[in-house]
């Protein structure tokens, strides 16, 4: 029964990742800064753990909750993870409702209402008719939402937060009774309630969304609220000595300072919510084509939201914390790995990557799925497999990239640049093939030690290099990475950089290139792009983190250049 119970968490969770960007696109309560697909998707990570003992898993819910949906989330979590389905139900209500210190009808604490209602007492593995009611309970309860808020129902839309859980809780009966993996498209479930209306306004906010994690002994609540009663959106979750505690605050330095007085801060995380408001409300409407990649190329989070890019991700282990690879600071990785912390990837599952397709096809008329090489993942064949089956019509066109990184991320990014320019879908497309064929990356290592620790080469060979101070020069190409030549120092590094552009484009040449950094971005910055820039001042150069994909197996201290040549961006 747990293992069933684990693995019905499980598809819940991929759901909801699969689903995410929906829900930051109706992101509108209490603000408007479209981030509940995200702060769910990290928030509720942990359920994904296996070989865990249940009480490690609802403290790292505490800690990695994100946001007003997240906490509110992990809380219902902490109670739900634990009991039987029934009583799992009405404790996580009630701990959600009081971990709130505005509670609101018409938000995911609706959904929690109805579910805690809707669930039969005694209820061990509901069958397909006790599914079909709770669904069916929950799908109403959403419907609710839209009504009992006046904001809601100003721009049109369900609420995100109780869509995440609806979302969840639809995979994880379904998973739990064994109906198998066919569900009703959510666009059709809630049709005509998950556009924001285009006379929709949001008034600006000044201030940042933060989370933090407090540890504190004998601390009393007349504590905390003394210094969070003036805030905004509180959530507060006790559990023992730490207090896990969401905020929207005008002045996070002085919420800092004072909480900082009170016990040790274990961790702290903000959110400007002008900039996220304002990009949030600049998001423009989708063009005829929608494209989706792997986030194993050096596309970001904010990229995917400025042009509208869904990102199908891998995932980073840390230890024992395993996350989304675009909701882990960089940072934190790098600093993990200097540590000697172990670090490991690992694809989504068959049916996370299933649910990604089918979010994409139910939202938009024509998808172009550039993927990562098909030596380096299973993605390719399994999008190729799903579109057999299920895309009849040819609207999901599947291009094997052949790349992974920053290869990837050019060819990305500059074909959605295409597509904005000239909004011909056929042309597009052809550009994107042309793009694959004419894109070069080359990857700059700092040392061979993180490269031997994920089994890519001996360690007897890492080394002895390293003992040399050797510093391979590696290209992703379709047959797989290629070591195309080693240096010695730095500056060797930037004159074979130089030396490959060179071969490839003149000085007045209009490529796109892109520099990717690790944990060496002012370095990168001052000095390659800088050199770049003089030779090639008609070039577009960006700079962009190296998908951490590559990152946890290349190691801190690399960076890598790609970069498309002009005759590739004429078509």
């Amino acid at each position: 029964m747990d293992e069933k119970l684990h693995k019905s968490f499980i598809t819940g969770v991929e759901r909801v990742s699969a689903w995410a960007d929906l829900l930051d696109a109706i992101n509108i309560f209490p603000i408007a800064d479209g981030d509940t697909g995200r702060n769910l998707s990290i928030s509720l990570s942990p359920l994904r753990a296996s070989g865990q003992k249940k009480g490690k898993i609802i403290q790292q819910l505490l800690l990695s909750a994100r946001g007003n949906s997240g906490n509110i989330a992990s809380q219902f979590f902490s109670a739900f993870y634990l009991a039987d389905l029934y009583r799992g139900a009405q404790e996580g209500r009630d701990r959600a409702w009081r971990a709130v210190g505005d509670p609101r009808p018409g938000t995911m604490l609706t959904l929690f209402d109805a579910l805690a209602e809707a669930i039969p007492q005694g209820c061990v593995i509901p069958d397909k008719e006790e599914v079909q009611s709770i669904i069916g309970r929950l799908e109403a309860a959403v419907w609710e939402t839209g009504e009992l808020l006046p904001k809601l129902k100003k721009a049109g839309v369900v609420d995100s937060g109780a869509l995440g859980m609806y979302i969840f809780f639809e995979g994880f009966f379904h998973a739990l009774a064994g109906i198998g993996e066919t569900y009703r498209p959510v666009t059709e479930v809630f049709k005509n309630r998950l556009q924001i209306s285009s006379s929709f306004q949001e008034d600006a906010e000044n201030g940042y969304c933060v989370d933090f994690v407090l540890k504190a002994q004998n601390l009393s609540r007349d504590e905390l609220a003394r210094i969070t009663q003036t805030q905004e959106s509180v959530v507060i979750i006790p559990d023992g000595d730490l207090y896990k505690i969401h905020l929207h605050t005008a002045d996070r330095e002085k919420v800092k300072s004072d909480i900082s007085s009170l016990g040790s801060m274990l961790n702290w995380e903000d959110d400007n919510l002008q900039e996220q408001m304002k990009e949030f409300m600049s998001i423009k409407s989708p063009h005829k084509l929608h494209v989706m990649t792997d986030a194993a190329g050096s596309v970001t989070r904010d990229d995917a939201k400025k042009y509208s890019i869904t990102l199908l991700n891998s995932y980073i282990t840390l230890g024992e914390k395993c996350v989304p690879e675009t909701h882990l600071h960089p940072q934190e990785l790098y600093r993990s790995m200097r540590q000697g912390v172990k670090v490991s990837t690992s694809q989504a599952s068959v049916f996370e990557r299933h649910q990604f397709y089918e979010s994409v096809m139910d939202r938009f008329a024509k998808v172009l799925y550039l993927c990562v090489g098909s030596v380096y993942t299973g993605n390719y064949q399994v999008a190729m497999e799903w579109k057999e089956k299920h895309d009849p019509q040819d609207r999901l066109i599947v291009v094997d990239s052949g790349a992974a990184s920053g290869r990837l991320g050019t060819m990305v990014l500059a074909t959605v640049c295409h597509l904005a320019e000239t909004g011909d879908v056929e042309k597009t497309i052809s550009f994107a093939q042309k793009a694959v064929a004419n894109c070069e990356e080359y990857v700059f290592l700092d040392k061979l030690e993180y490269v031997a620790a994920g089994g890519r080469l001996s360690k007897t060979s890492a080394f002895f290099g390293d003992m040399l101070k050797m510093k391979p020069v590696i290209s992703p190409q379709p047959e797989g990475a290629k070591k195309v030549g080693v240096v010695r120092n730095t500056d060797e590094q930037v004159k074979m950089a130089m030396e490959k552009l060179a071969a490839s484009l003149k000085k007045d040449s209009s490529a796109f290139i892109m520099l990717e950094y690790s944990d060496n971005f002012a370095w990168v910055e001052s000095t390659a792009k800088k050199m770049i820039e003089e030779l090639y001042p008609q070039a577009e150069i960006v700079l962009q983190p190296l998908s951490l994909t590559s990152g946890a197996h290349y190691g801190p201290g690399t960076w890598a250049l790609a970069f498309l040549p002009e005759a590739a961006l004429r078509i």
